[in-house]
């Protein structure tokens, strides 16, 4: 009788096609083997010099000699003596020897490179690293027909959209590239079962996902920091670099002077979260000392934000800038020891305006 799970032991333990996903995972492997799937140049050499010799009249044997030294000689090259990246290189031939002891575990790095490495390269490429090309318009859009009162709409907007887009975009490249991979599976002559089949297809769609992964934590950190660069270009806001000299560990994504010569720093992020312990070690005395009058922050999500950390970081000559409906500013705004502490983003636009003695035209 079929045993699915035994089967599935056997490839996964026993079968030389289990390493087309550990294969993809040395080759991106940073700290380790120095990322050398992402060298689209050596790749392709290693793909192209070795598939000759495979076309050879020689023994297995023979071929997989002249394959593995051909494959050594280029990643070994591809880094300078005495270098860093050289080790690294030393660290993935090792690895590569201990793995390859046969032609067969050969052919499948080589499908590893030509059918997972190359194509998931090109796919994640193609995802943005921004959420500028969903957003930028319809923002525009938004401020031109209901004006800047509602940059609390600005921010949701950009948020959703940017999150939207860009996972269509992903769904895009993984649906596209999936359906080549099982094409190119289905015309490949290497005697393989279905279930080895699916090694490849999860190795592939597990790596996809795992650097997509990244990219879309790169583009979390960075939405709100564009949203806030938009904003200053719509307005003709001018920013400058944070104050001369000024080290202590706030993270900042915007500064603006204002008209008495004092600066502001705008923080943009979903949440206070992370930051909370950042932000409240700049006391008052270490902004006068660089002419800070204040710390803004642009909160969309501000769950989290508690009287507590109002209080005390309000106290230290920081505002928070909260959606006009949102809970916790209407309780805030209402409390004598907070209300100083808040405002309503839709005054945010006329306030950076006020701050820098300009009168705008703009809605």
């Amino acid at each position: 009788m079929y045993d699915v799970k035994t089967d599935l032991q056997n490839v996964i333990y026993g079968s030389p096609w289990r390493n087309s996903y550990w294969f993809t995972r040395y080759l991106l492997n940073t700290d380790q083997y120095g990322a050398l799937g992402k060298d689209e140049k050596l790749m392709q050499g290693i793909l192209s010099e070795t598939k000759a010799i495979l076309t050879q009249p020689l023994s297995d044997e023979d071929k997989l000699s002249v394959c593995l030294s051909i494959t050594e000689n280029k990643i070994r090259t591809s880094a300078r003596e005495n270098t860093k990246a050289r080790d690294l290189r030393e660290n993935f031939i090792a690895r590569l020897l201990e793995e390859v002891t046969s032609l067969q575990d050969f052919i499948v790095f080589l499908v590893t490179v030509e059918y997972i490495i190359l194509p998931t390269n090109k796919a994640i490429n193609n995802i943005p690293s921004d959420d500028l090309a969903f957003c930028r318009t319809t923002a525009e859009n938004i401020l031109n027909t209901i004006g800047r009162k509602h940059v609390d709409a600005i921010l949701s907007t950009w948020d959703n959209m940017g999150v939207a887009g860009c996972l269509n975009a992903e769904r895009t490249e993984v649906v596209g590239e999936f359906t080549k991979l099982r094409s190119n599976l289905t015309a490949l002559s290497y005697p393989r079962n279905e279930i080895e089949d699916n090694t490849i297809l999860t190795a592939f769609v597990q790596e996809f996902e795992r650097r997509a992964g990244q990219k879309r934590k790169s583009r979390a950190g960075n939405s709100l920091e564009d949203v806030a660069s938009f904003l200053f270009n719509h307005y003709g806001f001018t920013s400058h670099e944070k104050p001369d000299h000024f080290q202590t560990d706030i993270e900042v994504d915007k500064w603006f002077k204002c008209s008495d010569g004092w600066s502001i720093g705008i923080s943009c992020k979903r949440t206070l979260r992370e930051r909370w312990k950042q932000v409240s070690s700049a006391d008052g005395n270490a902004l006068s000392r660089y002419k800070i009058k204040q710390i803004w922050h642009l909160l969309t999500y501000d769950r989290d934000l508690s009287d507590d950390k109002i209080t005390m970081l309000g106290q230290q000559r920081q505002v928070f800038y909260l959606k006009d409906d949102s809970p916790i500013y209407k309780r805030a705004q209402s409390h004598i020891g907070m209300k100083e502490y808040v405002r309503p983003l839709s005054t945010l636009i006329d306030d950076i305006a006020k701050e820098q003695n300009i009168i705008l035209t703009k809605a």
